[in-house]
């Protein structure tokens, strides 16, 4: 593929322009449009149609999980990747954006490093970006939250659950299969399996059910 080209949202002049300088830097990421709030967010990105999304949960006129819901949310017809960049005092709205569509998450003080990889998973499509944050604000977000999980569509059977547990703790397809002696195809096919019993659109989701259902703890 292309460069990777990605749209940057946030209110701070500072975060953005330190987002973009990173990401510019880079010789396969090219940031197309920087803006200050959620409404140019929504404007640019579907002008451009940036194959990913970096946005601040806190702006005005519309926050970042309305942006989300707008950009990827269930029933939109052709969703947007979208990478969710927060702090963990905003706990709360982690889970929000998960629910709207988020493909992942980075914590504003990441570093480089981290926003990079960030950016290049999501473009990917490999939407459990920085599995041990996913998972640490999963886990986090786990006790005090009621359990909304879903029943699955149809039961899961024994090694979707492996699989499942295993996806909650962050690990990729590769690691998976290494854990459970399976071949990568077949992990794929479980993976499939599950997303349709879960009614899933990516891994943030299924890991979010796991926590949700008490499977992983």
């Amino acid at each position: 593929m292309g460069r990777v080209r990605v749209l940057v949202a946030d209110d701070q002049e500072m975060v953005r322009t330190g987002f973009q300088m990173i990401l510019d830097a880079q010789p396969d990421i090219e940031v197309v449009a920087a803006v200050a709030d959620g409404v140019a967010a929504v404007e640019q990105a579907r002008r451009l149609r940036p194959d990913v999304c970096l946005l601040d949960i806190r702006m005005p006129r519309l926050d970042g999980l309305e942006v989300t819901r707008i950009l990827a949310g269930p029933g939109v017809p052709d969703p947007l990747r979208v990478v969710i960049v927060t702090t963990f005092d905003l706990d709360e709205y982690v889970y929000g954006a998960l629910r709207a569509g988020a493909c992942g998450f980075l914590l504003k003080d990441s570093g480089p490093a981290l926003l990079i990889e960030a950016v290049r998973a999501a473009a990917n499509g490999d939407a459990l970006v920085s599995p041990s944050i996913t998972v640490r604000l999963l886990s986090h977000l786990a006790g005090p939250l009621p359990v909304q999980s879903r029943p699955p569509r149809e039961p899961l059977t024994e090694r979707e659950m492996d699989v499942v547990r295993l996806i909650a703790r962050g690990r990729t397809n590769q690691e998976v299969g290494g854990e459970l002696f399976i071949s990568l195809s077949t992990v794929k096919t479980h993976l499939a399996s599950i997303f349709a019993k879960l009614g899933a659109r990516n891994r943030v989701e299924i890991a979010a059910w796991a926590w949700e259902a008490g499977i992983v703890r």
